[in-house]
Order: C-alpha cells, then structure tokens, then sequence
C-alpha cells in the first residue's frame, strides 16, 4: 500500500512539510509507504475550460499537473497540504488541483476515484477550517473517501520549530496517519474477499438550474 504526501507549499521543506511528515512517520509505522510529492515554486496556470482533456484525458498544459496525474495510478490513497493563504489553500495549490482533477475526471473512471484522501493545512492562526472545507470538496468530487483524524487537520506555527512545538496539531497529524493506514487495510481486506467497488452509471447526467 502507499500514499502520496502532496505538499502544495512554495517552501519546499517548511511548515506544511513539516505536518505532511509526521502523517509520513505515522503510515509507515502502520506498514504504508509514504512518499513525498512538492509541487514546487514555478507558476501554475489555471484552468482555462478549453475541454481539450476530454480527449486527451490529460491536461493540455504539460507541466507538474500531469507529471503528478501520471503517478496517480500508482498509488492508494492521496493527502494533500496546503498552507493557509487568505482563509483559503494557496493560489498555485488551487491552481494545481483544479487541473489535476478536473483533467482525469473527462473520460473513464478517474485515478482517484474510491481511493482515501484527506487535506491538512498550516497557518500561523486562523483560516484553517474555511481551507479545510475548499479542499475536501475535490475529493467528494472525485468519490474519494475523506480520511478523518480526532480534530480537523491542521496545525499552527510561522516555523517549522514552532510547528513541532504544536503538540495537538502533531498528534492530529499522527491520528491521521493510522487512520488513513487502518482505511487501506480494510479497503484491501474487501477486495481480497471480492467485494467489488460500487457499479457506476455509464453517463454522467449534468444539469445546470434552467434545463
């Protein structure tokens, strides 16, 4: 089993490394594989709606958007960090999954479609929940299902010092870990019975309020 951390920070190794760590340290405690995913400091378009990936099923615009959905089939369950900007997850972040998910969903079954996934945001105080919330709407989206911890998933600090010294934060991010590896074991024990993911309706019925 293994999991993709996603840090969605332009600070390679700061505050929301630091969280996406101690979830890491959890996992592989737990026997899950926990490997690391930052999307780095280079722009990140958004998404224009062009719709060239209903035919591609990838995004048109070739960058670290689509170097992530390659790896996506590889893995089981996805986390996702984001520091707090504005009450909300970062620009490039928003930018990054908006692109990453909508581009997977135009033609067969997405690569994130039944597998675990969750957010955790850092902030220096405040925000915290409102981010929590534009985050996880992707991964019900996407019929992921969202991995809980004891608390909502975040931690404070302006520092990665003061991060480690969030000692609720860093047990919530330790809780999330098992939760997630304990989600895994039981998805796996499912299909190692043949218990098979829920039918799907061939075509998706979209609707706006007027039709």
């Amino acid at each position: 089993m293994k999991v993709l951390l996603i840090n969605g920070s332009p600070n390679e190794k700061g505050c929301t490394f630091t969280a996406l760590c101690e979830v890491g340290k959890a996992l592989r405690e737990e026997g899950v594989t926990a490997d690391h995913f930052w999307i780095g400091r280079g722009e990140i378009a958004g998404c224009t709606g062009c719709g060239a990936c209903e035919k591609l099923a990838r995004c048109v615009k070739d960058d670290v958007v689509n170097h992530f959905t390659a790896l996506a089939g590889e893995y089981d369950g996805f986390i996702f960090g984001s520091p707090v900007y504005f009450s909300g997850m970062n620009g490039a972040m928003m930018s990054f999954m908006d692109r990453a998910f909508y581009s997977t969903t135009r033609g067969e079954m997405s690569p994130f479609a039944f597998k675990p996934a969750t957010a955790v945001v850092s902030a220096r105080r405040a925000g915290t929940t409102s981010a929590l919330d534009q985050m996880n709407k992707y991964f019900l989206y996407c019929q992921m299902p969202v991995v809980p911890s004891r608390y909502w998933n975040m931690v404070h600090g302006n520092t990665p010092e003061e991060i480690l010294r969030d000692e609720e934060g860093l047990q919530i991010m330790r809780v999330l870990g098992r939760n997630m590896a304990w989600l895994l074991k039981l998805k796996a024990a499912g299909e190692a019975v043949g218990i098979p993911l829920p039918k799907q309706e061939e075509r998706r019925i979209a609707t706006n309020f007027i039709r």
